[in-house]
């Protein structure tokens, strides 16, 4: 699977085979989205483990790991500010 960085669209496209492309537009809201979710489902299941003391230590390092990737996102925004302002382009809002 070969990926084609496509700057000017701000998209990325993976091939899939002879004739299926996967395009991801806007990569970095994208990512955001995708942190943004990986975020949930670790606060989430964190939370459930702290219903039993055995999963209780497992839920206190999911926490800690969910807050280290809330760090993640204005990361994104700032490779994408960055990366903007490099190709000389406008700068779109997130």
């Amino acid at each position: 699977m070969a990926a084609i960085d496509n700057q000017q669209d701000d998209c990325l496209d993976f091939s899939l085979g002879k004739r299926d492309t996967l395009v991801i537009d806007r990569r970095y809201e994208t990512l955001s989205i995708v942190n943004d979710f990986i975020i949930g489902f670790l606060f989430l299941i964190g939370s459930i483990f702290f219903f039993y003391s055995a999963t209780e230590t497992a839920g206190v390092w999911l926490f800690v790991i969910g807050s280290a990737q809330l760090l993640i996102r204005p990361s994104i925004r700032l490779a994408h500010n960055i990366h903007i302002k490099k190709l000389g382009g406008k700068n779109w809002d997130m």
